[in-house]
């Protein structure tokens, strides 16, 4: 018999803030985080916009000595494991560090030291590259931070899949508790690759938003006046743990993690399958690892980028699901008010879910004005709604046809 597996923390940063009080808050007042590039000078740029965290203190989390080893996105990812474990209260010891994991990944991970050790070669030779450079940008160096940082001798690996990078992280963490290779697993995304380079590939996809002029309505899932997405930056960890170990040390559940779903669309390298066919086939995956009826589903945070063909395929695979019981379903976006944090987007909306299920409210789609004629479900449109969920399920699907779906059910 399978392990069940219950959420006992959540460390979320975002564009909305630092701290996952911070992040839910801003939320559920629909509170837009998408403002104009301060990183960089973005002019001569088509897109200037970006989510950016108003308020990361790295000193918070990570020492100086220790800051200048890493990239951003590690600075992020080591850090929202250090909110999530503190919030789950639980401590890695001599006895179970054997048993404690960590899967923590990026889409794109050091592109920000990239950058800049590159410039530093070219003008001032090979002596002046950081002897820090590679483990400052190598992807699976996050979940190695994290498992330095609290001792966890268990399974270590990192994810890259392009945007479902946090939701595979979570499910293959998931998967390792559920078959008695770990009793506790850290797991999640993290992304920092607001950069020159990077909004410069993405405009150059047609991909971003340009809509500099008023940044705050950019990112509008399902509304049909939608131009692209937004990117967003940040961090989203879980601790998750085997329901008895969580029970009997009295840790706090969240919800309980009860299926996940891994394909392929097998189809282009950025755009997704017709009509949703890899995206429907993940769901219903999802739904058979759980052993859920479509009809028992209550919401869903969908993956809802802001792209024209984005969302019109995953309404489209949506309806393909659940039938009559999508017009029934909540499906809401929160990159509408973050952007898109790629590789971190699934770890963050993992966490939203579960704050979801256990504070029972429905975060909004904002600037949803004019839903398209084919994005035509119930998108909790401008305002939160308070809702007794049983059980949500998080989409991501990522470039290359990567799709990773999970579902959480209210602990019982």
């Amino acid at each position: 018999m399978k392990r069940r597996v219950v959420v006992t923390g959540v460390g979320i940063i975002t564009p909305l803030g630092t701290g996952t009080e911070k992040s839910w808050k801003g939320i559920l007042e629909g509170r837009p985080a998408i403002r104009t590039i301060s990183h960089f000078n973005p002019e001569g740029l088509p897109c200037q916009i970006a989510g950016e965290i108003p308020d990361f203190e790295i000193d918070r989390f990570i020492d100086l000595k220790e800051q200048k080893k890493m990239d951003r996105f590690i600075h992020l990812g080591l850090s929202a494991a250090t909110l999530a474990m503190e919030d789950s209260g639980f401590k890695v010891s001599e006895s179970n560090a054997d048993r404690v994991g960590v899967i923590v990944g990026a889409g794109i991970g050091g592109l920000s030291a990239i950058e800049h050790y590159n410039q530093v070669l070219l003008e001032k030779g090979p002596k002046r590259v950081s002897p820090f450079f590679i483990p400052m940008t190598i992807i699976n160096l996050t979940s190695g931070q994290i498992s330095i940082r609290f001792g966890a001798k268990g399974p270590n690996s990192a994810v890259s899949t392009a945007c479902a990078t946090g939701t595979h992280s979570i499910g293959d963490a998931f998967k390792l508790i559920q078959h008695d290779v770990a009793d506790t697993m850290i797991c999640g995304g993290t992304e920092a690759c607001i950069t020159p380079l990077c909004i410069a590939g993405f405009t150059s996809m047609k991909a971003l938003s340009t809509r500099n002029d008023s940044p705050e309505k950019a990112s509008r899932p399902f509304d049909r006046d939608r131009d692209g997405f937004v990117m967003g930056e940040g961090a989203g960890v879980l601790v998750l743990e085997e329901r008895e170990h969580a029970i009997n040390r009295g840790a706090k559940i969240y919800a309980e993690l009860i299926g996940y779903g891994l394909n392929s669309d097998a189809y282009h390298i950025t755009s997704p399958a017709p009509n949703g066919e890899g995206a429907a086939k993940c769901m219903g995956s999802a739904l058979k690892d759980a052993g859920v009826r479509p009809e028992e589903v209550d919401y869903i945070n969908a993956h809802g980028t802001s792209t024209k063909y984005g969302d019109e395929v995953e309404t489209a695979a949506i309806k393909n699901v659940f039938g009559a019981h999508a017009y029934k379903l909540c499906v809401s976006s929160t990159k509408s008010m973050i952007g898109h944090l790629l590789g971190a987007s699934g770890g963050v909306e993992a966490g939203f879910c579960a704050l979801s299920i256990k504070n029972r409210i429905v975060p909004p789609t904002i600037n949803l004005d004019n839903p398209d004629a084919a994005c035509d479900l119930d998108y909790v449109p401008h305002k939160a709604r308070p809702l007794d969920i049983n059980i949500a399920m998080s989409n991501s699907f990522g470039f290359g046809g990567t799709n990773a779906c999970i579902i959480f059910k209210k602990f019982s």
